[in-house]
């Protein structure tokens, strides 16, 4: 085939999404190079890096095409981890995984891999990188023919299969980094992986989906957080400002959620009930029941920082869709473009949202990008 004079390195993380993505552009030609990521482990978290390792290790030997390492453990340490621990010492709600695709699987990454003779990378996400002619027409890329025979802008668009869609954590992707990344399996299914993995008879073919903060796994947030930042106990307010409780830090809360404070007044009706703001200088939180059925316009507009917009900006006088987390509900809304990387986002309903969450806006599939939350 004529891709055997085109390199890519792919993302080889020990799960059934990569193992396919190698499996699937060997089958295309290209010359195929798994790259497994060794990432930062805090000590009170079980080490399952090493075990990863042999996996993807034993689906490169499966496959019959090389296998290296890449070493991002302080590139991982300063731009994801402690990102994270300073935005929560604020009282932000950062999004580690995010921050992990731009500066790990997009940054040291494709570095490593061109600085090795990569042309291009590739990942197990599930999205979709098509692009467009100047007569608008969409091509999907499948093959590196049609990246060079094309003129025009990427897309990133949505993974066919909703229920895995990872665009959201993939918005502050731009041109550059589209134009040397492939997605193998953002047209498929999950049950499609699945059975192409039984076909391939890969040793990944039937291991479960691995959960939780990119690379770390399944993480308790708080405990995490209590390494770190010192627990302080603080009060529980109502609506009207009274005393119903305590919390061990208001730092360690996000808008909306339910649990991990100390009710001591219930009231008559016993709903649940959710925080709706915190105090970091008076280390206070503020709960209500009434989350769902918010009225005040003070929860419709937000304004975002650190925008990034993959192709075009957003029109003002267009209607989109935004999601406030990942495989959240699209939201209609409408944008702003400020100056310096700045916008303002409506939404047509109050929504809860925390400074420091991304918000990403939606043409429809086409995921155009976002901005954070201040």
């Amino acid at each position: 085939m004529n891709n055997k004079s085109k390199t890519v390195f792919v993302g080889v993380s020990g799960g059934v999404d990569s193992s396919v993505s190698a499996a699937i552009l060997k089958d295309q030609g290209y010359n195929v190079v798994g790259v497994f990521i060794r990432t930062w482990t805090p000590d009170f978290i079980k080490c399952t890096w090493r075990d990863e390792r042999r996996d993807a290790m034993r689906v490169c030997a499966h496959l019959d095409i090389t296998f290296l390492e890449c070493d991002a453990e302080n590139e991982y340490k300063k731009g994801v981890a402690d990102y994270m621990i300073e935005e929560y010492k604020k009282g932000n709600t950062p999004n580690p995984d995010v921050m992990c695709n731009r500066e790990v699987k997009f940054g040291v990454f494709w570095n490593f891999a061109k600085s090795h003779g990569a042309d291009y990378i590739a990942t197990g996400h599930y999205a979709r990188n098509l692009r467009a002619s100047k007569k608008l027409k969409v091509y999907k890329v499948n093959k590196v023919e049609s990246l060079d025979k094309l003129d025009g802008l990427y897309k990133l668009l949505t993974g066919c299969d909703s229920t895995k869609d990872q665009s959201y954590f993939l918005w502050t992707l731009n041109q550059n980094d589209l134009a040397h990344t492939f997605f193998p399996i953002g047209h498929l299914k999950k049950t499609e992986v699945r059975k192409l993995a039984l076909k391939y008879k890969l040793p990944t073919a039937i291991k479960k989906d691995s959960q939780g903060v990119c690379f770390l796994g399944p993480l308790d947030m708080k405990d995490f957080l209590g390494h770190y930042i010192e627990p302080k106990k603080g009060d529980v307010l109502d609506e009207r400002g009274h005393i119903i409780g305590f919390h061990n830090g208001a730092i360690f809360f996000t808008l909306g959620e339910r649990h991990g404070f100390n009710i001591n007044k219930h009231s008559e009706n016993n709903k649940p009930l959710y925080v709706i703001s915190k105090n970091i200088i008076n280390n206070t939180i503020t709960v209500s029941d009434n989350f769902l059925n918010i009225n005040n316009n003070e929860f419709i507009e937000y304004n975002l920082i650190n925008t990034n917009w993959i192709n075009n900006k957003p029109t003002e006088d267009k209607k989109y869709t935004a999601q406030i987390r990942y495989h959240g509900a699209l939201l209609p809304s409408k944008i702003k473009i400020l100056e310096g990387n700045k916008a303002i986002i409506n939404f047509d309903k109050p929504i809860l949202v925390s400074a420091g969450q991304s918000i990403v806006i939606f043409d429809k599939d086409i995921c155009l990008g976002g901005g954070v939350v201040i």
